[in-house]
């Protein structure tokens, strides 16, 4: 479907970014997310890119959708009312947690509430074993009373989650159909949502899965019918959180697989232009209205995890949040985006986010009732953004309206001018971003330094010089469609999807026959789901989850795609000792009967997708560009220093600006600082590059 006519649409919590790729051109948008009704929003948007793009919505083949309603959701607890049945002795287990401490010293730490209280939560007679034999008959009389009790009590959705369920799921099944043969409410069970080991992670995925099933359902159902209204009869995707494309069926049927799906596709559209250029080695950094992202990408590809935390509580420690144990793009994600609000703690401190102002009311300047100053208003305090040009002159800016809330809230209680005080601001936020950059790529064995920055979102190209100051990143991207990179990255994201289960199989118990079996299961299951949109040729990619026995933690085995013998056992003891020495320096010698064993098998399933056009970074050549100037404050001068305004379609390839600069377009504007000039690429991106490596 290359020469189809795509659109993405990319709903954030501040803005709603619409993206159309249509005969071999780009037409984009921004619009305020609606809250009452998102999908309003994607609509309003779809009618401005089809009205440049000069079609009707019926010339569209394919609407690909990325949402944050599910994590929003989740974070703000507006789920469904849930009830979750599991194994007796079980009931606590979403509460219990771990029982780490994610802040060792704080003696008045409080762990975060599970989705579902206590009363809500249900335990029934029946025990699977570890190695998935029945121990104990599931308790069906209890079942159906218990049936009777929720189908009266108007729950709207249950989660299912019984221990071991992952080797043996029949007990899993068994309560579905007594459940549902009572009540019509939504179903989900942890042996399809997520059948993999550790009951904690596994079960409140089920819970969060099931908690916001409802909702999604509605949302996607009236997604789909206005956009048959308006005429646009073609299919829709949902692209998911390991950054494939799903069919909007299964998407409703795991909606827990959508959460973290738009940073997700800025992950994809920062992988396509690291592809495009060559570059093996990139820190993607996504800043919209709500959020940033950082994310490293190494070899053309984002790194994955099996597991995340969603609202996080305590600092954005890890372990303070909502483990999800499905497949997704790993990131770490902090509360600074152009709507996140600024204010003064106790200690005289300023402090950004993680609230954000958001879309309603928006920050102080958007004039829609916003009075608390937000990070978009200290950017426009310092210069960097025009009141009469934002979003494509869509909003129109209050300068006044900002002086005044920067003053109110941060100015007047330190007793600094309001310049002074959208400076904090900034830098604080700059700081936070670059501080989540160094701890992501130290927690990955990284040196954050040894990047290339790829920026992109509403209000990254803002800060992306600053930030790379900080960082000592010496070069930085900003791709043609910055503004609605997560959008771009639908467009770009294959079909594919990633099955897997747990299985512990012992390799002195190597069964070739169940293995080879097991693995069959998955890669049916992950291509099906790549058959929904797709008939090209299949990639895949399987991996063993592999540890010493005794060990808590597994690492990733390469698997080939092919069929295991029984001499095999000894090709995988081989593979796992090599991937441990890669891990940790050397494999562990010298003590006998140490055994290996597979935890968790893994078939991920995507179409092929033909590469970008390859294009050479070039430094340019100086120009003069006789545009207009702005008042704009340098932090590297500490004032305000008149800098250069350029519209991005008037750089030809290889013209190159000295900071400090700004370079403007509809959804976002580039600001270089005087370290830094900035250069126009030939697929129109533009680099960022330190001005000693022009010398």
């Amino acid at each position: 479907m290359t020469d189809a006519i795509r659109l993405g649409a990319d709903i954030g919590g501040t803005f709603t970014d619409i993206a159309l790729e249509c005969r071999g051109e780009l037409f984009s948008t921004k619009v305020l997310t609606n809250y009452a009704a998102p999908e309003q929003s994607i609509l309003d948007g779809i009618e401005v890119v089809l009205r440049d793009a000069d079609i009707t919505p019926a010339d569209l083949d394919i609407v690909i959708h990325g949402t944050t309603l599910a994590t929003n959701a989740l974070i703000e607890r507006r789920g469904a009312r849930t009830a979750l049945i599991t194994t007796e002795g079980f009931r606590d287990v979403i509460e219990m947690r771990t029982e780490s401490r994610f802040e060792q010293y704080d003696l008045n730490l409080r762990l975060p509430a599970p989705l579902i209280p206590r009363e809500d939560r249900f335990p029934v007679k029946g025990r699977i074993g570890a190695h998935g034999q029945e121990l104990q008959p599931l308790d069906d009389a209890a079942l159906e009373a218990l049936a009777d009790h929720i189908a009266a009590e108007g729950f709207g959705a249950v989660a299912i989650g019984f221990i071991h369920s992952y080797m043996n799921a029949d007990h899993e099944r068994r309560a579905r159909e007594i459940i549902a043969a009572k009540t019509d409410v939504p179903i989900s069970i942890s042996a399809e949502v997520s059948p993999q080991m550790r009951e904690f992670e596994r079960f409140n995925t089920v819970c969060a899965n099931a908690y916001v099933r409802p909702q999604m359902q509605d949302y996607l159902t009236r997604l789909q019918v206005r956009l048959k209204e308006m005429g646009a009869d073609c299919p829709v995707f949902m692209i998911h959180s390991g950054g494939g494309l799903i069919g909007v069926e299964t998407a409703a049927e795991f909606p827990v697989r959508l959460v973290e799906s738009g940073p997700a596709g800025g992950a994809i559209f920062a992988a396509d232009v690291a592809q495009r250029f060559g570059l093996e080695k990139v820190v993607s950094y996504d800043m919209g209205g709500t959020t940033a992202k950082i994310c490293l990408i190494e070899d053309f590809a984002p790194k994955t995890a099996r597991t995340f935390e969603v609202a996080r509580t305590y600092r954005f420690c890890k372990g303070s949040g909502m483990p999800i144990s499905i497949p997704v793009i790993e990131m770490i994600e902090i509360g600074a985006g152009g709507g996140s609000l600024a204010w003064v703690d106790a200690m005289g401190r300023i402090q950004t986010g993680p609230e954000s102002a958001a879309s309603e009311p928006g920050p102080a300047c958007y004039q829609r009732g916003g009075e608390r100053p937000a990070i978009t208003d200290a950017d426009l305090a310092l210069g960097k953004l025009d009141p009469d040009n934002f979003a494509g002159g869509a909003i129109k800016l209050s300068a006044a309206n900002s002086d005044a809330a920067i003053t109110r809230d941060v100015g007047s209680r330190l007793g600094l001018s309001t310049e002074a005080a959208a400076f904090g601001i900034v830098e604080v936020v700059d700081e936070n971003m670059a501080n989540a950059a160094r701890v992501h790529a130290v927690e990955n064995g990284k040196n954050i330094s040894d990047n290339i920055m790829i920026a992109f979102g509403g209000a990254a190209p803002l800060h992306a010089s600053r930030l790379c100051e900080k960082l000592g990143i010496d070069q930085c991207l900003i791709p043609s469609g910055a503004g609605v990179g997560s959008a771009i990255g639908f467009l770009k994201a294959p079909f594919g999807y990633e099955a897997l289960t747990s299985q512990v199989v012992r390799l002195s118990e190597f069964d070739a026959e169940r293995v080879n079996s097991l693995l069959d299961d998955l890669t049916a299951t992950a291509e099906k789901f790549v058959r929904e949109g797709s008939s090209g040729e299949i990639q895949r990619e399987r991996i063993a989850f592999m540890r010493y026995v005794g060990q808590g933690w597994e690492i990733p085995v390469a698997l080939p795609d092919r069929a295991f013998s029984p001499d095999d056992a000894d090709w995988l003891r081989d593979a796992f000792r090599k991937a441990y020495a890669r891990f940790f320096g050397r494999a562990i010698d010298g003590l006998d009967g140490l055994e290996i064993e597979i935890v968790t098998f893994s078939v991920k399933a995507q179409d092929t997708r033909p590469a970008p056009e390859a294009h050479q970074l070039t430094t340019g050549q100086s120009g003069q560009h006789n545009g207009t100037t702005r008042e704009v404050f340098d932090p590297a001068e500490g004032r305000m220093v008149a800098s250069s305004i350029i519209e991005r379609s008037d750089l030809l390839p290889g013209a190159r600006v000295a900071g400090p600069a700004i370079i403007t377009e509809r959804e976002t504007s580039t600001v270089v600082t005087s370290p830094f000039d900035v250069v126009m690429q030939a697929d129109g991106s533009l680099l960022l590059t330190r001005k000693e490596m022009q010398q």
